[in-house]
């Protein structure tokens, strides 16, 4: 995390673009997809940090191209096989290359050419800022070109894309939904942060920094994460040799074993006999009671131990910076068809929310 501050820079502009963006619909009065925006910005702002470039999802709210959709039919496909494995060698070759999967390699590939040109070029001049995740890896492939080679580069980058753009907005749009569907949060968050800003605690765009000293703010994105996790399969593990003993039985090695995160999310033993419903207020509780380390184990959000998702840093600044923001700046009305029933969601390996409809209006 300690170098992954050294990127709000890249986050910082696009909070500033969204910002932009919400004040022009806020100005039209138009209601729209504030999932669809906030994926937007999770998508452009992991762009920043991989090549020093966006995406452009910002810049007029739309995916011409249809990335989004390639990357929902891709976690279709791998969440079929990724539970039959022997399709895969059959199938993968009849998946379009040329979908909205294909233009994130070739941008990938584009910004990889482009940046090892510029660094055979002796007259370009040095890139201002923080490094990105590119300059670190041509930096790593320039050191030993067979450990690190260049379609390792392009996995990786596609990686980063893939995996840091839709479970960031999904946990992004849980936040604001339950919001919604419970204001009384929402006034304590917006307090919460008015303070702060009123007492010089925090900076616009709120930092990172600042934004670990706002309690419920870190509370909501807990409770979100826990409530909402992204991902909705068990995540497996294999039995090793001697076998082990699970919940009172015997499991024989090599066997497959998994806990769903969200299972375990809504252990009432954990996390209380209310552990069904959206209360930030339940963390100060578990802390204070002493549960804190049982509450640990039990939060798989980002899977745990060795497993733990390489990218949960990124995901927790790009959300720790965000949502103050919109909060201090912003206030957010659920569609009256929301008010009542619940959001439709579509769980592909991501539990993705769909069509989280909400007009904007900027706050007095």
């Amino acid at each position: 995390m300690s170098t992954l501050v050294g990127y709000e820079p890249f986050v910082n502009n696009c909070i500033e673009l969204l910002k932009q963006r919400f004040n022009e619909i806020a100005t039209s009065g138009y209601t729209i997809n504030l999932g669809h925006w906030l994926q937007c910005y999770a998508f452009d702002v992991i762009g920043e940090i991989t090549f020093g470039k966006r995406f452009g999802f910002l810049d007029f709210g739309e995916d011409e191209d249809g990335v989004f959709r390639a990357i929902d039919q891709r976690g279709i496909y791998s969440s079929f096989v990724g539970q039959y494995a022997w399709p895969h060698r059959y199938l993968w070759h009849l998946m379009p290359k040329k979908s909205g999967h294909g233009y994130v390699g070739n941008f990938a590939r584009q910004q990889i050419a482009q940046r090892q040109k510029e660094l055979k070029d002796a007259n370009t001049a040095k890139r201002e800022g923080p490094p990105d995740f590119l300059s670190r890896f041509l930096e790593m492939h320039e050191e030993d070109p067979e450990r690190v080679t260049v379609n390792d580069i392009i996995t990786t980058s596609q990686s980063n894309i893939g995996a840091g753009s839709d479970t960031t907005s999904i946990t992004l749009a849980a936040v604001f939904y339950h919001h919604l569907r419970n204001p009384e949060t929402m006034n304590r968050l917006q307090d919460e942060v008015d303070t702060a800003a009123a007492e010089g605690r925090i900076s616009s765009p709120v930092s990172f920094k600042e934004a670990q000293e706002l309690p419920y703010l870190q509370a909501v994105i807990k409770e979100a994460l826990r409530l909402h996790p992204a991902t909705g399969f068990p995540m497996a593990r294999v039995v090793p040799s001697g076998g082990a003993m699970l919940a009172e039985r015997m499991f024989p090695p090599n066997t497959i074993v998994g806990i769903n995160s969200w299972v375990a999310h809504r252990n009432t033993d954990v996390f209380g006999t209310d552990a069904d419903r959206w209360r930030p207020e339940r963390w100060f509780e578990i802390e204070s009671s002493g549960r804190g380390p049982d509450a640990e184990k039990y939060f798989l959000a980002f899977g745990q131990g060795s497993r733990t998702c390489i990218g949960k840093n990124i995901s927790l600044l790009e959300m720790s910076k965000l949502i103050p923001e919109l909060v201090r700046y912003f206030d957010f009305e659920l569609d009256p068809s929301l008010k009542e029933g619940e959001l439709t969601t579509l769980n592909m390996w991501f539990v993705k929310i769909c069509d989280f409809k909400a007009s904007v209006k900027v706050r007095k």
